[in-house]
């Protein structure tokens, strides 16, 4: 049920900063119209961190009633504490969710031991598959292969989204883990490689920006297909390589403007307008792609 390009999907937001729902729904037909495999619903991606949460659970179900099944929705419910985690996974747990993305507790930089427990309580608050997001650039906290590996005895953690761009740490988590356990990248540049080695799929940032390429992309790499897959990945390295040129979602947003599928590339502060010093090589990139 899980895997190929999975769109970590922004969240368009009006000029005054609320959030455009009209604008969303078409956003989550032109992924299912381009052949995206699943969305990940208010992730990083999608600013959760400044989002309340009853907007974050509004915004998770209306994405899960415009997908209406055809493709899976995966609602993030992370957060740096467990309690709130363990709402928002139970709040979601009415909403319809296919499964949750749970990032690492940010900030507080909890050991490996407090990273088991915050897991376990979170996943013992539903029957719904919960996937781990290991993200240290962003959170100054590692989540561990060895942790990992205990953490996967828990019956309804069924996967991790590793984004430290080390492929090393795929060959560490599947020696670790029983083969069911799902390995998505969080990582464009190396995704490609990634699902070459063995692993499930990508949540996707560039995905957002050219949908049918990522996932034409992630097929031929899922079937072993290393030529056609880097003929694709070559016309993507662009925006793999750019689209962190600022925070994200910074520039995947502004890219979205310029391709007229973001009525406004508004953001929340304290995350601003892309700064023009990398305008150029974004479009670059895009024109790369072909998506321009």
């Amino acid at each position: 049920m899980f895997s190929g390009s999975i769109v970590a999907l922004v969240t368009p937001l009006k000029a005054n900063g609320e959030i455009d729902y009209q604008n969303l729904e078409q956003l989550v037909e032109f992924h299912i119209e381009q052949g995206t495999h699943g969305i990940v619903a208010v992730g990083t991606t999608g600013e959760s961190t400044t989002m309340s949460m009853k907007e974050h659970l509004e915004v998770v179900k209306q994405i899960v009633r415009f997908v209406n099944g055809r493709i899976p929705v995966i609602g993030g419910n992370g957060s740096n504490s467990t309690a709130e985690a363990i709402e928002l996974t139970k709040m979601q747990n009415k909403i319809g969710v296919d499964a949750m993305l749970g990032v690492t507790p940010y900030y507080n930089k909890p050991p490996q031991a407090g990273l088991i427990k915050h897991y376990q309580a979170v996943a013992a608050a539903t029957d719904i598959p919960q996937i781990l997001y290991n993200v240290p650039g962003r959170t100054c906290c590692d989540l561990l292969p060895e942790t990992v590996a205990e953490l996967a005895k828990v019956e309804n953690i069924i996967g991790i989204k590793e984004a430290t761009g080390n492929l090393n740490r795929l060959d560490q988590i599947k020696a670790l883990c029983d083969d069911s356990f799902l390995t998505f990248s969080g990582d464009d540049a190396t995704g490609m490689e990634f699902m070459l080695k063995g692993g499930n799929g990508v949540i996707s940032v560039t995905n957002n920006i050219a949908p049918k390429l990522m996932s034409q992309m992630c097929e031929y790499a899922l079937a072993g297909d290393r030529a056609q897959a880097q003929v694709i990945n070559q016309q993507l390295q662009g925006l793999n390589d750019n689209l962190f040129v600022e925070a994200n979602p910074i520039p995947v947003k502004w890219c979205l403007t310029q391709m007229n599928l973001l009525n406004n590339g508004s953001l929340r502060l304290p995350l601003v307008e892309l700064s023009t010093v990398y305008h150029e090589q974004l479009l670059n990139a895009m024109k790369q792609a072909r998506v321009l």
